[in-house]
């Protein structure tokens, strides 16, 4: 089509019914016929009409020129009768000369007319094109708003400017606006406080003298006709000086005055406003909107208008706008998908315009066939002729229906209501042209689709269109003359005689599609006067021929639609016209032409985006497909997360790539998609967009409150507060600090970066300074207001015994006589942990505090009773301790104990699949609002054991396991609501009552005695099997491996015993590809059941490893091999036994036994007859511990079996070894040493890796220097070392083997500790005398041999307490000392004889007597003196021995033994 604009002639055109052929008929000769006859009486009607009246210069020349020869006739009568025949010549001669140059001027003037007229005609061809230029550019350019520079958050103080900048792009130039708070900005409401800028894409808007309310949230938001974009950012005003605090709002102070009252702007509020609007086709409908409008001036009234999609709407048979008494109105009387769009209401005064927006979606009415498509809509003619026009329209969303396989066009005469189907078999593209039509008549068109279900409703019908050639009006020529006149002529009137007209020009295919081709032509110039035709010919190209395509109807259109093209040929065309004359020549030949659609359906859009909008709509984004030619629009459709039905979001194409899904049902998981349509078709469908749960966009959250200080060291406080009482719709992120001394007015920041908890230690204060405190929280929209300042607290250390106090009192559960009270344990303990809480109330106006319970609670929640229904209590907490009662809590926010109307409680129930479950229900749920479960007040997180579903406002906790232990008292809170909550207590009664009720639910089935389960077979081999109680012989069954029925095969064995109810399935080869899920269904009448066991992961890999190691086991008993694997055990001798028995062996099987890899060689050689073989590990320690290796091998292969004794193997062992010896344990036994009694028990092997432990009196003994624990190889003992009176009483020695507790006990007191302690004190002093006697330590050797002449020197080192008396003695006698004989005692230890001059005579035997009061020894030395020359001597020592051991005196062993009797006392 050449142009999609409606042409001027069809603006002016009035659609007539069929009356007007008889009353109008000389109207319509005259106004369209193009007869030659017509056109000359109205030239020369116009010509004559006007002659005596004209303004021109010939008429009034001409009028001139008829007076004066009046004037003269009249005077030449008067003087002479005789001049007549004179004047006569000269009148004839003068009107001769005038009627020639009236024909000069007139020929003048029609050479004029038609200059002026081409002129005319060159300027709207000029104008035409330009604009048909200017809107192809627009076209291309065209785009959303898109913001390159957002705005930034700003910090200012107060009375400072500031000024938000962004720059966003987009054609048209999108239109900004402010607002603040989501409130328009409007510069006239506030003069000189607002100045709004706009300069190449750069918006500013600065704000003067900032002040504390001009703290707030900026938007910007630009728009055009493709879409909208916004951008945002926070303003924050700080203040320097502390006593300028803001005003309420509403309130001013009393000394300001109030300016005069000057209306300089209109103020309208829109009242009541439509909401988002939802329709269906054939209802009737109406907008409504309330409006007041300050001031209220009568010739000032403001004008309504209504716009959709930007488009104003006028009043017509379908839309009726109405505006008057406060309401604007907008009423369909008939809905259809025409009328979807975004509504907008503008009410433009002289202050400015303000306008609301919603809009209205109007889905398909019911179809006449089920299945059958929706009705295509915005129907439009295009190109109107004589007998030719293009009708186009939009596609019809398809979701669940089947696709659209093409369109019937139905035509309408105006005035009747028959209407005719104008193509035979369904059109595939959104456009089509319409022939046969009859000039002169109006039609209307209505379009309707089809697919494989049937046929659409028809589509609304479109604008009356009259068949008329364009041509004859611009033909027509008219001539402006002074004094109101014209002169109207026809174009064939210049261009002289013409016959035969010319061949049409410029033939070209205007529109081209698989099934047809539009030619279009000019007409030919000059055309003459006789009424044209024209005949089109068509040639495939190289064949030579021509084919007249519309031999039986002539065209008299300039424009022709061609059917019945083959495809993938290419023709080309020629038009030849005609007229009553003959027929022209052919026009040039076009290039060729292929049937082939012009466009291709568009590609799918690209990603596709979600976003929060309201609680019921959702903002949906998504890019441009790479394909989009002459796109009519977007389909949008959602679907419910896992229901995979899709349901259409609009109705109608929109044209931008961003769209506000409404309708959707708050709390539910949506995805969508989105597709693209044009006149060929629609788009594949774009990816799926991400899960999104549709809630209400994130806002900032309110203020916390309950400021409480919980600790202070001086130089520190800690401090808590409460939650915001609204989140904002997302999770608060963190909390900003700011604090102040009390005799300061500045804040200071405490935290630059968010603080996650609700508690916090300010740092770095002064000492015994008074500080207060506000905060403020954050979310992901922003960070909101902050909270009053705290009470003045003094940072002063805490050094009270005392706990601080608790905080965080929180409510719920709250009835008419009772509520739950919450709070979080102290942070300052004091001296001790706090051991439990005292709970007050109050009533809010009373002055004495109750407390609850008598006895302080353990637990941080507390449900008090008893209270009066009506009155509102405040409560508060105090701690215990050791030390006592410590600071109560912060006095809570006053609670009203009333249960409000309609207060939901926790049901019990069992589900439809026998799932128990809690539920809760609570209509008062917001966007934010969070459903929390809990367990004795303590957040359920066990999801092994619970699962919490929450859907809306319905919330369920289902017990995944349940048993004993989810006895207990559930509750549940809502959040972001006045304190919606509840409880419910779970007894065993109840629990049971449930189990049963499920078990009844869930068993409804063929009851299975076995569910699937697999077992491998010896070669390997995979058996799947179940058993059913019972099955009758008519029972059915089928196994599925992952979606997929396998048949009984040599692969898969699959039989049933009916008897039994047992099926079975058998693999032979089980491999990495059956991973998967198995199941078995069984049907047996009405009754079903199927049982399924999922192997996939570790699972399956286990399972896999079993089968081949029973594959591999069964391969490796075919020859010698280990019928039973190392293992050990533990003999009554208490030895380690490692065994293992084979099987399959033959004498020529070679046994071994290996240790850490070495060979380890047996006195006796293993009997393989025997089968089983053991090597004795006789005492097992530490150094035992290895990996120990039996291997069998002969020529049919081998076998090896392995023992890594360590770790748990040899715990184990000790565990084992434990048990003999614990059996074998004899009963336990005094023995005294000289440090103390020991008690000891027998056994017939001990080690100290043994679980050994020694009790006294119930109390386990741990070894130290007081109690000694140790051991032998036989023998556990412990020893009390310098035992007293507390040490007496029952002793208890016990051995545990892993299972069992081996005893022996032992009274130590009375008579038996007496003789112990007497025999303890007998070797403690027969110890120390051992220990203090007279002895030498080293120095002497056995013997010496020692040449004559020599000096001999023994010396030895003696010792002893007291010093001890050294005597010398030679053979026995003692030794008399001279110069010979030399004896030094040095520093009391050194000892020594020196013989000087040795000769023959000084051999023998020397001894040396070391003794004091406890005793001494002798010791003896053997001396052999050789002479020179003579061979060394073989001397032995004495055999009665070296040393001889000398009592003490017996006066002085029993004086040394006192000091220890008077050390027990």
């Amino acid at each position: 089509m050449s142009s999609k604009r409606v042409p001027f002639y069809q603006k002016r055109h009035k659609h007539f019914d069929q009356s007007y052929r008889n009353i109008e008929t000389r109207y319509l000769l005259q106004e369209y016929s193009a007869k030659k006859a017509a056109s000359r009486q109205a030239v020369s009607y116009q010509t004559s009409s006007g002659l005596g009246k004209t303004t021109c210069r010939l008429c009034a020349r001409r009028f001139h020129g008829s007076s004066e020869d009046e004037s003269q006739l009249q005077e030449h009568q008067k003087r002479s009768h005789e001049q007549t025949s004179q004047v006569s010549e000269q009148r004839r001669m003068r009107f001769t000369t005038e009627l020639s140059s009236l024909e000069e001027e007139i020929r003048s003037a029609r050479l004029h007319a038609r200059e002026q007229l081409d002129k005319v005609s060159i300027q709207r061809m000029v104008e035409e094109k330009m604009a048909l230029e200017r809107y192809a550019v627009e076209e291309t350019i065209s785009r959303a708003p898109e913001i390159l520079v957002r705005l930034r958050t700003h910090t200012v103080w107060e009375k400072m400017a500031v000024k938000l900048f962004f720059t966003v792009q987009g054609f048209p130039t999108p239109v900004v606006q402010w607002y603040k708070n989501e409130e328009l900005i409007t510069p006239a409401s506030e003069p000189g406080k607002y100045r709004i800028e706009s300069k190449y894409g750069v918006h500013v808007l600065e704000i003067n003298r900032a002040s504390y309310e001009d703290t707030a949230t900026y938007t910007a938001v630009a728009t055009n006709v493709h879409g909208q974009a916004s951008t945002n950012a926070a303003v924050i005003v700080r203040r320097y000086r502390g006593d300028e605090e803001p005003y309420p709002a509403g309130v001013l102070p009393f000394h300001l005055p109030l300016p005069d009252v000057c209306f300089t702007h209109f103020d309208v509020q829109f009242l009541e406003r439509f909401a988002v609007t939802f329709g269906m086709e054939g209802e009737t409908l109406a907008l409504r909107c309330g409006l007041l409008v300050t001031p209220e001036l009568t010739r000032l009234r403001p004008r309504a208008e209504w716009y959709r999609d930007d488009v104003l709407i006028k009043e017509t048979k379908w839309t009726k706008p109405y505006f008057g008494e406060g309401q604007a109105t907008l009423s369909f009387t008939h809905l259809n998908k025409d009328d979807e769009g975004l509504y907008t209401l503008r009410i433009v005064t002289r202050g400015g315009v303000n306008e609301y927006s919603a809009f209205l979606f109007v889905r398909d009415a019911d179809a006449p066939v089920t299945g059958a498509p929706g009705a295509p809509m915005d129907v439009k003619c295009h190109d109107a002729n004589r007998d030719y026009v293009i009708v186009t329209w939009k596609p019809p969303n398809t979701t669940h229906e089947p696709p659209v396989i093409g369109y019937f066009v139905d035509r309408c005469e105006v005035g009747t209501e028959n209407w005719v189907q104008c193509n035979d078999a369904p059109v595939k593209i959104c456009v089509y042209p319409v022939t046969g039509l009859f000039e002169g008549r109006s039609y209307v068109f209505r379009v309707r689709a089809v697919n494989q279900s049937g046929i659409s409703r028809p589509s609304r019908i479109s604008e009356a269109v009259a068949a008329l050639d364009p041509v004859d009006l611009e033909r027509l020529q008219t001539i402006h003359l002074d004094g109101g006149k014209q002169i109207v002529i026809y174009q064939d009137d210049l261009e002289g005689e013409v016959k035969i007209p010319g061949p049409p020009t410029n033939v070209h295919a205007s529109e081209t599609s698989k099934t047809y081709v539009v030619l279009s032509w000019d007409p030919p110039v000059p055309r003459g006067k006789e009424p044209l035709s024209y005949f089109i010919e068509k040639s495939v190209v190289g064949s030579g021929s021509w084919q007249r395509v519309n031999d039986q109807v002539a065209v008299r259109s300039p424009r022709y639609a061609v059917f019945d093209l083959a495809q993938g040929k290419s023709y080309v065309f020629r038009v030849l016209s005609a007229n009553k004359y003959g027929i022209s020549d052919p026009s040039e030949i076009t290039p060729p032409i292929q049937a082939q659609d012009s466009i291709v359906v568009p590609s799918a859009p690209g990603r596709i985006v979600a976003t929060r909008n309201t609680k019921t709509s959702v903002i949906v984004q998504w890019d441009k497909p790479k394909h989009e030619e002459d796109l009519f629009g977007y389909y949008i459709d959602c679907s419910v997360v896992g229901s995979n039905h899709w349901e259409p979001c609009n109705h109608k194409p929109i044209k931008y790539t961003r769209f506000a899904v409404h309708g959707l049902e708050t709390g539910e998981k949506y995805i969508f998609r989105v597709k693209a349509a044009n006149a060929v078709g629609m788009s594949e469908n774009s990816q799926e967009s991400e899960p999104i749960t549709v809630q209400a966009a994130l806002t900032c959250p309110s203020y916390p409150y309950g400021i409480t200080l919980l600790n202070c060291d001086g130089q520190s406080m800690t401090i808590g507060w409460k939650l915001p009482r609204y989140s904002g719709g997302s999770n608060i992120l963190g909390y900003y600090i700011d604090k102040r001394e009390v005799h300061h007015h500045n804040w200071h920041e405490v935290n630059s970066s968010l603080i996650k908890e609700r508690i916090y230690t300010v740092e770095d204060l002064t000492e015994n300074a008074y500080y207060e405190f506000k905060i403020a929280a954050a979310n992901i929209a922003g960070i909101g207001q902050a909270s009053d300042p705290s009470e003045h607290f003094k940072c002063e250390a805490w050094t009270m015994p005392e706990p601080g106090p608790p905080y965080d009192l929180t409510f719920c559960e709250v009835r008419n006589t009772s509520l739950v009270i919450l709070w979080k344990a102290p942070v300052y303990i004091g001296s001790s942990p706090v051991s439990g809480y005292f709970v007050d109330y109050k009533l809010e106006e009373g002055e004495e505090w109750i407390t609850f319970s008598e006895k302080p609670t353990s637990h941080r929640y507390l449900k008090i009773t008893e209270l009066q229904e009506g009155n509102t209590y405040v409560f508060q907490v105090r701690p215990v301790n050791d030390a006592g009662i410590g600071k109560a809590s912060d006095v809570s926010e006053a609670v009203l104990v009333q249960a409000k109307p309609d207060t939901k409680e926790i049901s019990a129930g069992v589900d439809e699949e026998g799932n128990i479950y809690l539920a809760f229900d609570c209509k008062e749920i917001t966007d934010a609002s969070h459903f929390t479960w809990s367990k004795f007040y303590e957040e359920i997180e066990d999801h092994e054991k619970f699962k919490v579903e929450t859907i809306g406002d319905h919330s369920k906790l289902y017990f995944l396991k349940p048993d004993k232990d989810d006895l207990g008292t559930y509750s549940v809170a809502v959040s972001d609501t006045d304190g919606v909550s509840s409880s419910y207590i779970m007894d065993e009664e109840e629990l049971e009552r449930l189990m049963t009720l499920s078990h009844e639910i869930r068993n409804p089935t063929i009851p299975l005695k076995a569910e699937l389960a697999y077992e491998i077979l010896e070669r390997g081999q995979v058996r799947f099997w179940l058993q059913a109680e019972s099955l009758s012989a008519e029972a059915s069954y089928r196994f599925v491996i992952n979606d997929t029925e396998v048949a009984d095969s040599d692969t898969h064995r699959i039989k049933c015993d009916h008897s039994t109810g047992v099926i079975e399935m058998v693999m032979d080869r089980f491999t990495i590809e059956n991973e998967g899920t198995y199941t078995v269904q069984i049907q047996d009448g009405k009754a079903k059941n199927q049982s399924s066991l999922v192997l996939i992961g570790d699972a399956f890999k286990a399972m896999l490893a079993e089968a081949e190691f029973q594959r591999k086991e069964y391969l490796r008993k075919q020859g010698p091999h280990f019928l039973e694997y190392l293992y050990w055990d533990v003999s009554e001798e208490c030895e380690v036994l490692l065994l293992c028995k084979v099987a399959n062996t033959k004498k020529e099987t070679a046994f071994k036994w290996y240790k850490d890899g070495a060979g380890i060689e047996l006195e006796e050689l293993p009997d393989l007859q025997k089968e089983l073989l053991c090597m004795t590990i006789p005492r097992l320690s530490k150094k035992e511990q290895g990996e120990y290796k039996a291997t069998l091998a002969d020529d049919r292969g081998q076998d090896v079996s392995t023992l890594d004794v360590s770790g748990k193997i040899y715990d184990d062992m000790i565990l084992g070894l434990s048990r003999v010896s614990g059996k074998s344990a004899s009963e336990l036994k005094i023995h005294c040493t000289p440090e103390g009694i020991r008690l000891q028990c027998f056994l017939k092997y001990y080690t100290e890796e043994m679980k050994v432990s020694w009790y006294h009196k119930e109390s386990k003994i741990s070894s130290s220097e007081k109690m000694r624990i140790g051991g032998s190889e036989e023998v556990a003992w412990m020893q009390i070392c310098e035992p007293t009176e507390k040490d007496k009483g029952k002793y208890t020695f016990e051995l545990f083997d892993g299972k069992d507790a081996h005893k022996r006990t032992i009274d130590l007191s009375g008579q038996a500790y007496d003789d112990a302690y007497a025999e303890f004190q007998r070797l403690k002093a027969a110890a120390f005398a051992e220990k203090n006697r007279g002895k030498v330590i080293g120095g002497l050797p056995d013997v010496v041999t020692i040449m004559e002449g020599k000096t001999l020197n023994l010396t030895c080192t003696v010792f002893g307490s007291p010093d001890p008396e050294v005597v010398w003695f030679k053979n026995e006698k003692l030794l008399e000392l001279n110069d010979h004989y030399v004896v030094t005692l040095e520093q009391g230890k050194y000892a020594s004889l020196i013989i000087k001059g040795v000769s023959s005579e000084d051999s023998g035997k020397y001894s040396i007597n070391v003794k004091n009061k406890y005793g001494g020894e002798m010791v003896d030395v053997t001396v052999s003196v050789y002479k020179h020359g003579e061979e060394l001597p073989d001397v032995k020592p004495a055999a009665s021995g070296k040393t001889r051991l000398i009592p003490a005196d017996p006066v002085q062993e029993s004086a040394a033994s006192k000091p220890a009797k008077s050390g027990r006392k």
